[in-house]
């Protein structure tokens, strides 16, 4: 059950006497955060305020660690995931937590309480330019689907060999979001916002030559496109552009019903 569904059979609960005010208000308490042992504190109310929970980081981290945390966070949310996890932190985690699942090529690892479709109306294209460049878009593609959306995949279209990208225009298309990743010299964005109608998320990689300075040329390429309608997430954040592109399909399908 998610967070606003458990609120409201909370809230039905007490108006019809079946729970007391005093039980009401000890549920609460684990609404706006729970304490994991002394290392972390789950913001139980994110989904409620944001749309999307909480999601675990997974460096820095011991497998215990991320294992307990899992374990509070799945009695609230259908869906739990984690990023950056190596496949020997997994092996670890697994022993540990049942019904986990793992995505090798975007390193997340998530509890999946029910099948996966989506939730929301929109798709969410994204296009990768090169295979080194996988990981990150894999990492924004599992992300959002975990958070209920529709994707659909572009992989290796960048411009040193821009007939590729040119003949698939077809996803560009049918996307209302396209997600972007690039590193070398991070010129793919510009390309795709010039050929689309949509909001363009530019993910700059870490993939280079010494020049590259680890993703820092292709952020600045992205920062500096001359075709419009485009956002920078920061260096190697396929998360962040996720979660950015569900937040803008959310808002166009709210401001479609306020129009209703």
């Amino acid at each position: 059950m998610s967070q606003p569904e458990t609120l409201q059979s909370l809230l039905e609960a007490v108006a019809s006497g079946r729970v007391s005010p005093d039980m009401a208000m000890e549920k609460l308490k684990h609404f706006a955060f729970e304490s994991v042992g002394d290392f972390a504190k789950i913001d139980h109310h994110r989904q409620l305020r944001t749309g999307f929970p909480e999601v675990i980081w997974g460096p820095g981290k011991t497998p215990d660690q991320i294992a307990q945390i899992f374990r509070v966070m799945r009695q609230q949310n259908p869906v739990v995931m984690a990023t950056r996890i190596t496949p020997e932190v997994y092996a670890e985690i697994q022993e540990k937590i049942p019904h986990l699942y793992y995505y090798p090529n975007a390193r997340i690892c998530a509890t999946v309480l029910t099948a996966l479709e989506p939730q929301y109306s929109g798709t969410i294209g994204i296009l990768s330019a090169g295979t080194a460049d996988l990981p990150v878009a894999e990492e924004a593609a599992v992300t959002a689907e975990l958070c209920g959306f529709q994707v659909q995949r572009l992989w290796d279209v960048g411009v040193a060999g821009i007939h590729r990208l040119l003949s698939n225009r077809h996803v560009i298309a049918q996307s209302n979001v396209l997600i972007v990743v690039a590193g070398m010299e991070g010129a793919l964005p510009s390309v795709v916002a010039g050929l689309a109608d949509c909001p363009v998320i530019a993910v700059p990689t870490s993939v280079g030559y010494g020049a590259s300075f680890g993703g820092l040329a292709p952020l600045l390429t992205m920062l500096n496109s001359c075709a419009a309608g485009i956002g920078v997430v920061n260096i190697d954040n396929g998360f962040g552009a996720a979660i950015l592109a569900g937040q803008i399909l959310r808002t166009a399908r709210k401001i479609s019903l306020m129009a209703e």
